[in-house]
C-alpha cells in the first residue's frame, strides 16, 4: 500500500526530482520551480524537509537526487501514474493526449493495491501508452539510459522507444507524424550541433524538421 505520511506535495517533488533525473536533467531549485510551477522558495523548502526526511541529499553545483528511500517512493508513484494512463487508454478509450492530467490527480488518490489490480486486468504491461516502462511492484524498472532523438548521429536509422507525456498539443502532433513508440526513422540531420532535427518517418513522404529541444523530448533505441 501506499506509505503513510507522503502528501500529495511531497509525492509531486519526488516524482519531479526522479523524472528530471531520469532525463539527466539536473534538479535544481529552479528546474524544479519551473515543473511544478511553484515558487523557487517554496522548492527550497521542501528541499530541506525532504532532506530532513531521508529523501533526497544535495549535490553541490548539481541540484538534489534521490536517497534508495527517495527512489523508492518515486517510483510508486510512477508506477501508479503510468498505469493509470494505461488503463485510461486501453479499458476506457481516452486517447493518449488526455490521459497524463488525469493521471496526476488520479495517481495520489488510488491506492497500490488498485493499482496492482488496474495492471493485472491489462495482462500487466511493460510501459505506458507512450512508451515510458512501468515500474513493477517490487521496485524495479527499466534501467536502460535510451538516447534522445537529437543526440543521435546523422545517418542512423532508429525505432522510437518513447515520448514525452506532458504537452497533450504535442503529443496529437507526433501522432500526425507518425512519430509514436515503435515507429521507424532514419536521422537525416542531427542535433549535437544544430537548433533542429531532420527525420525521415518510414512511411512518411517528406522528411520531418524538428527543433532541437522538441526531438529531446523522444527516445529512440538505434538499429
Amino acid at each position: 500500500m501506499k506509505s503513510p505520511g507522503l502528501s500529495r506535495s511531497v509525492e509531486d517533488y519526488l516524482k519531479a526530482i526522479y523524472t528530471l533525473n531520469e532525463r539527466g536533467e539536473a534538479a535544481g531549485t529552479s528546474h524544479l520551480a519551473q515543473a511544478l510551477e511553484v515558487q523557487p522558495a517554496s522548492v527550497s523548502g521542501m528541499i530541506r524537509r525532504l532532506a530532513e526526511d531521508g529523501l533526497l541529499e544535495h549535490e553541490p553545483y548539481r541540484g538534489v537526487r534521490l536517497t534508495p528511500l527517495g527512489n523508492r517512493e518515486a517510483l510508486k508513484v510512477l508506477r501508479r501514474h503510468r498505469i493509470i494512463e494505461s488503463y485510461l487508454v486501453r479499458q476506457l478509450g481516452f486517447g493518449w493526449d488526455d490521459v497524463h492530467e488525469e493521471a496526476e490527480r488520479l495517481e495520489h488518490a488510488a491506492s497500490d493495491e488498485l493499482v496492482d489490480r488496474m495492471a493485472e486486468a491489462m495482462g500487466n504491461p511493460a510501459t505506458d501508452p507512450h512508451g515510458a516502462p512501468i515500474p513493477t511492484r517490487n521496485g524495479k524498472i527499466d534501467p536502460t539510459a535510451y538516447p534522445r532523438l537529437n543526440e543521435v548521429p546523422d545517418g542512423t536509422r532508429v525505432t522510437v522507444r518513447s515520448v514525452s507525456d506532458h504537452d497533450p498539443a504535442r503529443l496529437r502532433y507526433f501522432e500526425s507524424v507518425n512519430l509514436v513508440p515503435g515507429a521507424r526513422a532514419l536521422v537525416k540531420k542531427g542535433g549535437i550541433d544544430s537548433r533542429r532535427v531532420t527525420v525521415l518517418v518510414e512511411g512518411g513522404a517528406e522528411p520531418l524538421t524538428l527543433k532541437a529541444r522538441v526531438a529531446r523530448r523522444v527516445t529512440v533505441m538505434e538499429e
